[in-house]
């Protein structure tokens, strides 16, 4: 469990629990979809705010460098979705993010395959409540924790994924930790977080992708 001191922002994980499938959010085109429409398989949520001047723009840059260092395919073998914490922002905001984070690939990727979502506050909050994300307005930003939480095609939250940060280097995610990720959650496998220092008690099998 990682939450903040005032219990105010942070993350409480909720593993093995479902986000709220019927959400609704609007779409880059300002079309309302639910999150049913859109989580078919293995899927990436990030829960971050489009205009955030603190972690969220190096989070979703590692997450780009990441996805596209990886030999797994973005719209095939998993999917990403960002939503906007934010109730005040809105598509036009969605599709300039979305623009900036798919123009680094040098894989072709798929625009359906990393969706940016804005929505109301009731379900913005239905889905970070769900998920034990706590977030705190502070004027005109918002103090929220960095994490991604991998779903599977159910909507269940089978793990959460803490990048590791450096002063030198900022936010890092390790190839193979995503991947892991991915087929694990593939196989609606609730892994539980694993400190950044146990990583060296495990042995890996390449043959059964596993730990």
């Amino acid at each position: 469990t990682r939450r903040s001191s005032d219990l105010n922002a942070g993350v409480d994980e909720r593993l093995g629990n479902n986000i709220p499938l019927d959400a609704t959010f609007f779409d880059e085109q300002g079309n309302q979809l639910t999150l049913r429409e859109l989580i078919t398989g293995p899927t990436v949520l990030a829960l971050v705010y489009y205009n955030c001047p603190g972690i969220c723009n190096p989070l979703m840059f590692e997450l780009a460098n990441v996805m596209n260092k990886s030999d797994l395919e973005p719209g095939y073998d998993y999917n990403v979705i960002a939503i906007s914490i934010d109730e005040f922002e809105n598509p036009e905001k969605a599709t300039a993010k979305k623009k900036e984070m798919l123009s680094g690939f040098d894989k072709e990727v798929s625009p359906q395959s990393w969706r940016f979502l804005t929505g109301t506050q009731e379900n913005i909050k239905a889905v970070t409540n769900s998920a034990g994300f706590y977030f705190k307005r502070e004027g005109s930003e918002l103090r929220h924790a960095g994490t991604l939480i991998f779903l599977d095609k159910n909507g269940k939250i089978c793990r959460y994924l803490f990048p590791g940060y450096t002063e030198s280097h900022g936010y890092g995610i390790l190839p193979f930790d995503f991947k892991m990720a991915v087929i694990e959650t593939s196989e609606s496998k609730v892994s539980p977080t694993i400190a950044r220092f146990l990583r060296f008690c495990f042995s890996y099998d390449p043959e059964g992708n596993k730990y």
